[in-house]
């Protein structure tokens, strides 16, 4: 039975007792891709993201090992995929290339991704920094003096600005704010360090990544893959989850509700989720797992890619619905437990020894389990996966130069922008207060009539206005007294 890659409203993933496909409709429901090292599961998730974008979909996924870059290059009609290509019936199969955009967070490899601190907001940075009450506190006194006193926080720098500048003006801040303790300022300050060491000074800036690129597609009328390089961001993995924790926050405020759509409006692959979950902070777990439950609404499918089903969390887990299983090893108790673990995450098939299968998989083969009809999953099949279109294996350094500098947004975000904003702002408060106390005489219409406090921008009262306020009173008080003491005479209470 011949094949191509979309038919009726389905990916056609390849073929076992039959044509085992991916309904499109279905593919918002999430998913997981699991194997050992050198399995196939790079290549089952190329599979599926071409297929994806075959459909019109756009699809984002973080490039671990930068294998996946391929698929911006024409693959190559190699004998081991001509022969299972004629092994599983697939006619008409071409190697292509397919709509690619490159990202990076560090802005070498590819288009730069930002955000603001703005953006990010006061309680996801707490959590992210894992700040307590106290120190949490301080961060929300800091973002609303920013906004009180209109002064805009857009990178690191005016973030520490901004934090160092509450500190110091505590006693001050008090009565409006809260108090404000210098000890966390300078927790605060020590946890935007080591993120600050980690790159995020090259993450937090602008201009912002605009979430609508990423859902970009092609005048030929395939879904862009967008493909953010991970190999160097996994080695921050307190970066990685500032940017997940950004994206899938701004994901999830940014799209309407759509409810279930014909095919999905973008899908997610995070490649070697086991690094994205391992002491990951509470915030990014909180968040993934809330995208897990409710982000289908949104029209939005995610899917995760790691070595071993033990590796997604079991809320997280129950919430994936389409399933390709490579091999997995058994060497080891630990190893065995979850080959039994994994086996049991399928609906079983009679005529399949699941558990002994997922053992026996040879490279290119897998257990698939795809959601169908009202939505329930398919048996467990052993599958032979069908070939990528696009290439095998990573761009070289001039075509992936040549994908950046032909890409739509080429030039758009190269240009980090430094406008004035809390750190020029602040900075320049500080120098006129030194100006004005260096300069003898300067200051004295303000000293006795009052002004402004250049280094808060707030009015202040002259000695002489206040002088003139405490005679006032004194005045009151003694004109109040002689008063009383008349009244007080006249009725015969006061000789």
């Amino acid at each position: 039975m011949s094949q191509s890659m979309i038919q009726d409203g389905k990916i056609y993933l390849g073929t076992s007792t039959k044509p085992e496909y991916l309904e499109l409709k279905f593919a918002n429901r999430h998913g997981l891709i699991t194997g050992a090292t050198g399995t196939g599961k790079t290549v089952s998730l190329q599979v599926m993201a071409e297929g994806f974008s075959s459909a019109g979909v756009p699809v984002f996924a973080a490039d671990i090992k930068g294998d996946l870059s391929g698929i911006a290059a024409v693959g190559e009609p190699k004998d081991f995929i001509l022969k299972r290509n004629k092994l599983i019936g697939l006619e008409g199969y071409e190697n292509r290339a397919f709509p690619t955009m490159l990202w990076d967070v560090f802005g070498e490899t590819g288009h730069p991704v930002r955000a603001t601190v703005l953006d990010m907001g006061p309680l996801l940075l707490s959590r992210l920094l894992e700040l307590n009450e106290v120190q949490e506190g301080v961060l929300n006194v800091a973002f609303r003096v920013a906004a009180d006193e209109k002064l805009p926080i857009v990178d690191l720098k005016d973030l520490r600005t901004l934090i160092n500048n509450v500190g110091e003006r505590s006693k001050e801040l008090t009565t409006t704010y809260g108090n404000v303790a210098t000890t966390s300022v300078g927790a605060i300050q020590r946890r935007l360090l080591v993120l600050e060491e980690q790159g995020a000074d090259k993450f937090f800036g602008e201009p912002a990544l605009d979430i609508s690129d990423l859902m970009r597609i092609a005048p030929d009328g395939r879904g862009v893959v967008s493909l953010l390089t991970a190999d160097r961001l996994m080695q921050s993995p307190r970066l990685y989850s500032t940017f997940l924790l950004w994206l899938l926050t701004k994901l999830w405020q940014t799209l309407p509700e759509v409810g279930d759509q014909p095919k999905p409006k973008l899908v997610f692959f995070f490649d070697e989720a086991h690094l994205l979950f391992d002491e990951a902070p509470k915030a990014l777990m909180e968040r993934i797992e809330q995208v897990a439950r409710l982000i289908r609404s949104k029209g939005v499918g995610v899917y995760f890619i790691s070595q071993n089903p033990l590796d997604v969390p079991d809320t997280v887990s129950s919430q994936l619905g389409n399933r390709v299983q490579h091999a997995l090893r058994a060497f080891t108790p630990k190893e065995q437990k979850a080959i039994k673990a994994a086996a049991q995450t399928f609906r079983a098939n009679p005529n399949l020894d699941t558990e002994e299968a997922i053992k026996e998989l040879k490279v290119g083969e897998a257990l698939v389990s795809m959601l169908e009809n009202k939505g329930e999953p398919s048996i467990v099949q052993r599958t032979m996966m069908r070939p990528p279109e696009g290439r095998i294996g990573p761009l070289d350094e001039s075509e992936r130069l040549g994908v950046i500098e032909y890409s739509p947004v080429y030039g758009k975000y190269e240009e980090m922008v430094d406008r004035e904003t809390a750190h020029e702002m602040l900075s320049k408060r500080t120098e006129e207060a030194a100006a004005a106390t260096d300069s003898p005489g300067s200051n004295w219409s303000d000293i006795i009539f009052g002004g402004t406090n250049p280094a808060t921008g707030r009015k202040t009262q002259g000695m002489g206005t206040m002088v003139a306020k405490e005679f006032q009173r004194s005045v009151s008080r003694s004109l109040g007294t002689i008063i009383k003491n008349i009244i007080l005479k006249s009725i015969g209470l006061k000789r």
